[in-house]
């Protein structure tokens, strides 16, 4: 499987050519091109992967990849980098988020829906092991979810959305169900989004960074009877259990995740940039 990589910029990409290319851990896939142009980061990531070539723009990729990732740190590029791919039927994998607009996010949906070609888009915290630890701990339905995590909404790469992706995305993975009005408040150092999902009570808590000081990520599940809490780690490793998600989708075409579920973080992120 040849794969492009787009946004190059964004620190994953090192990790997904150290999995494929480097330690050759995912059978026949491999990174063979980058877009992006022979800038000094492109060259370093082509030497440490053996890729031969470098493209200026994602459409160059066209020919040469049986599918791609697009790991823009800036949302707000994604509809246009991956609509040419989607409408040439290569499956597709957007990194965190999917958008930073509903109508944005509904048009990438849409573009895969109409030429059947594979899509998904996830934080990779959605598949981390504390996060499954946290969906199987409890029995029953969840009464209430809350995340935390740490997001500046003066973020260069989309506001709230760059690092509010990540507890949005796992508090919708805890609580199924359609997302209702989201209620934001907001302090000098927090913002906090309320809403249900399904009949579930959802709480999701970002606070601003100080410098290098962040909060780490955080889960809690309510049911009837009991609680579950945990913080969420990250490990060297992080981003290899939702890009062996995506190559698993590459080679059956079926997605991981719904298509309503892609939607929905990107509701509740637009709700919260709204408000702000």
């Amino acid at each position: 499987m040849r794969i492009g990589i787009i946004g190059t910029e964004n620190s994953h990409g090192d990790h997904i050519i150290d999995h494929l290319n480097v330690r050759q851990a995912a059978g026949d896939a491999r990174i063979v091109a980058l877009s992006g142009g022979h800038s000094p980061r492109n060259e370093a990531l082509a030497r440490t992967g053996h890729i031969d070539l470098i493209v200026d723009e994602p459409a160059d990729l066209l020919r040469s990849v049986d599918a791609v990732i697009i790991t823009d740190r800036h949302g707000g590029l994604h509809r246009a980098h991956a609509l040419p791919f989607l409408t040439a039927g290569l499956p597709v994998f957007v990194d965190k988020p999917l958008a930073c607009t509903v109508t944005d996010a509904q048009a990438i949906v849409d573009a895969a829906v109409a030429h059947d070609a594979p899509l998904t888009s996830s934080s990779a915290l959605r598949w981390v092991a504390d996060t499954d630890a946290l969906a199987t701990a409890l029995e029953g339905p969840p009464r209430a979810v809350v995340t935390s995590g740490p997001a500046d909404p003066a973020s260069e790469h989309g506001g709230i959305f760059f690092y509010g992706i990540h507890p949005v995305d796992v508090a919708l993975r805890l609580a199924p169900g359609p997302v209702s009005a989201v209620h934001t408040h907001t302090t000098d150092t927090t913002v906090t989004a309320v809403f249900t999902a399904g009949p579930t009570r959802v709480v999701v808590n970002l606070v601003r960074p100080e410098g290098a000081r962040q909060i780490p990520f955080h889960g809690t599940v309510v049911t009837q009877d009991a609680v579950a809490a945990r913080e969420l780690t990250l490990d060297a490793h992080y981003c290899v259990p939702g890009l062996e998600a995506f190559l698993t989708m590459a080679r059956t075409h079926e997605p991981p995740i719904a298509y309503t579920d892609l939607l929905r973080p990107v509701q509740v992120l637009e709700s919260i940039a709204g408000a702000l």
